[in-house]
């Protein structure tokens, strides 16, 4: 409960500086506001000297961070005003993003409406395949809001591709040459160890889940290479619908002494995507940040690469951006030609496509990527002004009263 009366004990402004902002989620430490318990908060938007609730999430850590979305636009130049009262009860828990396991799957949905499902158990590929394809942790299907499923898994003419993954493909590790993307190589794969947290909530829903870069050293021996933590969180949708948010985050280092050196290669790592059967050369659309098309955007850089097309649901499409601070940013892109596999459509942000990557013992590394899932198509100036709002976050100032 919120009264009239209720102790202010924080300020906060969000200003949107140059960029249009619409949707975004922002969060501040909480503990740099106060040290009252989650209950014991509530959030409030100040406008024309009202005051409205505001739905929130504390996500707990070294430091609680608070999020929300602001919702609606917001135009360049202006200022939000918010505040953090003291609450006499907790406000009733309200879960807009779920997380569902379901028997080595975890399902982010919002309602009824699909999101993505993480696949956890090992999935085995067709009957009569090498059972070397076998694997377990990645993401497929991606649903579009129509309802189109988006990915692909084991398709004929790569077994090993499944949905979203990202393993790293030419490396070196103790002085040998490990390939854990090519499963027919039989020299590495990525496998699912644990979930690290499930989240459900009124601002987003996700998990963090530990995956292991696994050496096969012959005989039945096998050793971890690298730790790598997936974190992914899905927002409530956007546009009546048509659109949805979602964020996924690679944390990695290596898991024993010594180091791992990412090569440099034409694929891996990063963000790759294997897409539904029904995306050809004739049904769909590639396009990047710096107007490349299918036809010639293999090999060049890029901020975001969208991906459109038809479907039996109607049309939709993908938009990936990718983090400035990524490795090698703007990060080079793979794009599998027009003629490629009866035209259908590979696409990879590959941060080592132009030069390698040496990881060491005790350092982490990040690739962070926001996704747009939508109905119909967006524009360029749409897809830019997405990642403007990534790579330039409004400001957030606080004001303890």
């Amino acid at each position: 409960m919120i009264t009239a009366q209720a102790q202010v004990m924080a300020r906060i402004t969000i200003d949107a500086g140059k960029f249009k902002r619409e949707n975004t989620p922002v969060s501040f430490a909480l503990d740099d506001a106060t040290s009252l318990a989650d209950t014991e908060v509530a959030l409030m938007e100040v406008k024309d000297g009202h005051k409205t609730p505001v739905p929130f999430q504390v996500e707990q850590g070294y430091q609680r961070r608070i999020w929300w979305i602001l919702s609606g636009v917001s135009a360049p130049g202006t200022q939000r005003v918010f505040e953090l009262v003291k609450a006499t009860q907790p406000a009733a828990a309200t879960t807009v993003i779920q997380a569902k396991d379901q028997q080595g799957t975890l399902v982010l949905q919002q309602g009824s409406q699909s999101i993505l499902q993480y696949n956890y158990a090992t999935v085995y590929p067709p009957a009569g395949i090498d059972s070397v394809f076998k694997r377990s942790g990645f993401i497929h299907p991606l649903w579009a809001p129509n309802g189109a499923v988006l990915t692909n898994i084991h398709p004929k003419d790569h077994w090993h591709h499944v949905g979203i993954w990202n393993p790293w493909t030419h490396t070196e590790f103790e002085g040998k040459v490990v390939d854990f993307w090519n499963l027919k190589e039989k020299q590495g794969t990525v496998r699912f160890t644990g979930f690290l947290s499930k989240t459900e909530g009124p601002v987003w829903g996700g998990f963090k889940a530990l995956q292991d870069h696994i050496v096969f050293k012959g005989e039945g021996k096998e050793q971890v290479a690298l730790n790598e933590v997936w974190d992914v969180r899905a927002y409530p949708a956007q546009a009546n619908g048509a659109r949805r948010l979602w964020d996924f985050t690679s944390t990695f280092g290596c898991a024993g002494s010594s180091p791992l050196l990412l090569l440099q290669y034409r694929y891996g790592g990063g963000f790759g995507f294997r897409a539904t059967p029904e995306w050809t050369n004739a049904t769909s659309q590639v396009l990047t940040s710096e107007g490349h098309t299918r036809k010639d955007a293999d090999s060049t850089r890029a901020r975001w690469i969208k991906v459109t097309g038809q479907t039996g649901k109607g049309q939709a499409g993908m938009l990936v951006l990718s983090y400035p601070a990524n490795y090698d940013s703007p990060e080079p892109v793979r794009v599998w030609p027009e003629n490629a596999e009866r035209g259908e459509l590979f696409i990879n942000f590959s941060p080592t496509k132009i030069k390698s990557w040496l990881l060491t013992y005790g350092k982490e590394y990040t690739l962070k990527y926001r996704i747009l899932v939508y109905n119909d198509d967006i524009t360029p100036a749409e897809a830019d002004a997405l990642w403007n709002d990534l790579a330039n976050p409004p400001v957030v100032k606080i004001t303890k009263q």
